[in-house]
């Protein structure tokens, strides 16, 4: 298992974003989240959709994604929410230390 890994979620509305971020920052769940505007274009239900989202990466350590994932779960506001691992291969040691000391309980 990676040390640090990337929770990607994608939501609606930037307060809802904001919420989810510092949930999950409270929780010390990860050590930082970063909040993109983009646009999205997927099918949903037979229906070719397109509309603006934030995409939330969310770096947490590798052991603490299950209760991430299980957070973001829990307080999105989908049916079905994105919620994908992206496992870290390597990153720059002062700020996995960082990371690492951002997300101790």
């Amino acid at each position: 298992m990676s040390a640090l890994a990337i929770l990607a979620t994608t939501i609606d509305d930037e307060e809802k974003a904001r919420a989810l971020a510092r949930a999950a920052l409270s929780a010390k769940l990860a050590a930082c989240v970063q909040i993109h505007p983009i646009r999205s274009h997927y099918v949903w239900k037979d229906e070719m959709r397109e509309a603006p989202e934030f995409l939330l990466h969310m770096k947490a350590r590798g052991d603490d994604y299950p209760a991430l994932a299980e957070l973001v779960r829990r307080l999105h506001s989908y049916e079905t929410p994105e919620i994908l691992r992206i496992d870290v291969a390597e990153a720059d040691r002062d700020y996995l230390a960082w990371a690492m000391e951002a997300t101790r309980r």
